[in-house]
């Protein structure tokens, strides 16, 4: 679950289509009308203030949606876009949506030059030095780019107010630096001559670009994947591309985009809504973990049959991640049901760590299985010892400069919750830390370590969720616990415990680590707060306690927590997404993990060990 911009986008969707349906409509508005804050706006997450592209997109899906603009909510919202400095402080992606309606003028937008398919991987910039998930949105929008599909809307139904007094008519091109040689310069400059070049669009490499485009596009949301990326940005703007390109609505092509695209709305009849993405792999292999740890028999028929299809869905082709990684044998898990192209190294080590703790029926299976599902994770370990998510190192620091990278998301780093998970694996199976990739790993850590013990969490919110990681996965691997720098970590987790007990850190922190572990006390992050102190090893430690007595003070009389606040990441400072099952099985979790270290255990038996 996550923000209003989903449904606000599908509304801006449906009128460029030209195909309203009424009740479809009148639902997102009511999600949306539910979610407007108090000032008047609409934020990311739960919590958070009135941000400017969630609050225009709002505010524009409510108008076209025949919601008069003379109404109070519609005043007040018009009057905290306008505070927020209005439609010029969206951010590109936004602005596109808006161009498409007619309410952003193309020719201020940064160029996405669908030539870029075309690049050769020697050259300085290719579509795979991009992350997955932007490569993913960009190949469709590129096409958007170049045919420009403007639909006109009646005057009633435009938006010249949330403009500022006076600023319609200005330039609204991005501004440049002050400094005269910086990236951002350059890249605007690329810009101004490639908006000069466009009218040239039928030109032979323009031809072969947009077919190159399409191809691609189209082979992603074939058999094997829910669509393209399985992620709702490239979803809906792969539906935009291929109307563009004339593919009629019986096409089979998009008949299957738009079912993928269904399958993300949860038609609730008291709240209807539109997910990001599916998360099943994701949640089974933590829910394998959180009940084989508490206890349940490794030959429990629950346990066994979800492990069968964590096996059934191991990926085998080699998806985009092999452009830059000459790795030959393809294995790995993607987040969603199917999502062929794009498994990941978090997922994988995460299903890994499920499957060793089920006793399988056909234990040489299952070997082989972990053989290359290890050897496919470790390949990834990127120059600077760390993991990144779906690609290995696609970290160019310049390419965050170009005009269309404003959504924070360009690149793929390494993250140090990502290399603490894949330790984690490691260790419990028997890995040899004095190998050099496990070396490597743990330097990586040292040198991620924030000044005050912290770690960063690129994946969850935010640095209660890295700091619990590191030392998880430091344990597992056979560190020694009391090392200085080490405790450092453990001292800053019991540094931001509330009073009463609890752990909690918002979403503001990505723009603000001054905020850093403060925030409303939740289930999950409690959980990662307590894991992450008892790896450090002293388990009668007042915070260890004072935590454990807040989640059974908070567990309600059904077994569950409740937990509104959002602490998973998509893509840090523009969109967040709410998992809900971390209210449940991290604190599961985090009981059996106290339990076991107080016992002795440490962890689960391993149902496969490295030879």
């Amino acid at each position: 679950m996550v923000d209003s911009t989903l449904c606000s986008d599908f509304v801006l969707y449906m009128h460029w289509l030209g195909e309203v349906d009424a009740e479809m409509q009148r639902r997102c508005a009511q999600h949306i009308l539910k979610r407007q804050l108090p000032d008047g706006g609409w934020n990311v997450y739960h919590g958070g203030p009135s941000e400017i592209n969630a609050s225009v997109k709002a505010y524009f899906a409510l108008k076209l949606a025949d919601y008069s603009t003379d109404l109070p909510f519609m005043r007040e919202a018009r009057a905290n876009i306008l505070r927020l400095g209005g439609i010029p402080r969206m951010n590109t992606f936004s602005k596109l949506y808006l161009a498409l309606l007619g309410q952003f003028p193309w020719k201020y937008l940064p160029t996405i030059p669908v030539e870029m398919i075309l690049l050769p991987k020697w050259a300085p910039f290719h579509i795979y030095k991009m992350s997955s998930w932007s490569r993913a949105m960009l190949v469709p929008l590129s096409i958007i780019n170049h045919f420009k599909p403007t639909r006109a809307l009646p005057g009633e139904k435009q938006l010249h107010e949330l403009y500022p007094l006076g600023t319609e008519n200005q330039d609204l091109r991005l501004p440049r630096d002050e400094r005269f040689f910086t990236w951002r310069n350059f890249f605007l400059r690329v810009d101004t001559v490639l908006k000069f070049l466009h009218p040239l669009q039928f030109h032979a490499m323009r031809r072969r670009a947009l077919q190159e485009a399409e191809r691609w596009m189209v082979e992603r949301i074939r058999e094997g994947s829910d669509g393209l990326a399985t992620v709702f940005p490239a979803m809906l703007n792969c539906l935009i591309a291929l109307r563009v390109l004339d593919y009629p609505k019986t096409h089979p092509v998009c008949q299957k985009a738009a079912k993928d695209f269904g399958g993300l709305f949860i038609n609730d009849p008291d709240d209807f809504r539109i997910q990001p993405c599916l998360s099943p792999v994701w949640d089974t292999a933590i829910n394998i973990i959180s009940l084989a740890e508490s206890g349940l028999s490794p030959e429990h028929p629950a346990l066994r049959r979800a492990a069968d299809w964590l096996v059934r869905k191991e990926v085998r082709i080699r998806g985009d991640w092999s452009v830059n990684n000459s790795h030959p044998e393809a294995s790995g898990w993607a987040f969603e049901y199917n999502n062929i192209f794009y498994p990941d190294t978090d997922d994988t080590a995460m299903v890994l760590m499920s499957l060793r703790l089920v006793r399988p029926e056909d234990r040489s299976t299952l070997d082989q299985l972990f053989r290359r599902a290890i050897a496919w994770q470790l390949s990834f370990q990127c120059r600077d010892g760390g993991w990144a998510a779906f690609d290995k190192d696609v970290t160019t620091p310049w390419l965050e400069d170009m005009p269309f990278a404003d959504h924070n998301a360009i690149l793929d780093p390494t993250c140090s919750d990502l290399t603490a998970r894949t330790l984690e694996l490691l260790g419990y199976i028997g890995f040899d830390p004095k190998q050099r990739s496990v070396r490597e790993a743990v330097q990586y850590l040292i040198d991620t370590q924030e000044n005050d013990g912290s770690w960063y969490g690129r994946w969850g919110v935010n640095y209660i969720y890295g700091t619990w990681q590191v030392l998880r996965g430091l344990r597992a691997i056979g560190e020694d616990m009391t090392q200085p720098w080490i405790l450092r970590g453990r001292d800053w987790l019991e540094s931001c415990q509330q009073e009463e007990g609890g752990w909690g850190e918002t979403c503001a922190t990505y723009e603000n680590p001054g905020s850093k572990g403060i925030g409303e006390s939740t289930a999950s992050q409690t959980s990662w707060a307590i894991m992450g102190i008892c790896a450090c090893s002293d388990l009668s430690r007042p915070s260890i306690q004072r935590g454990l007595d807040f989640l059974l003070r908070t567990q309600k009389p059904d077994g569950s927590w409740e937990e509104p606040q959002i602490t998973g990441t998509g893509f840090p400072g523009v969109f967040y997404l709410k998992y809900d099952f971390y209210r449940q099985n991290f604190p599961l979790l985090a009981l059996a993990t106290y339990l076991n270290y107080r016992g002795g255990l440490g962890h689960q038996p391993s149902f496969y060990r490295c030879s």
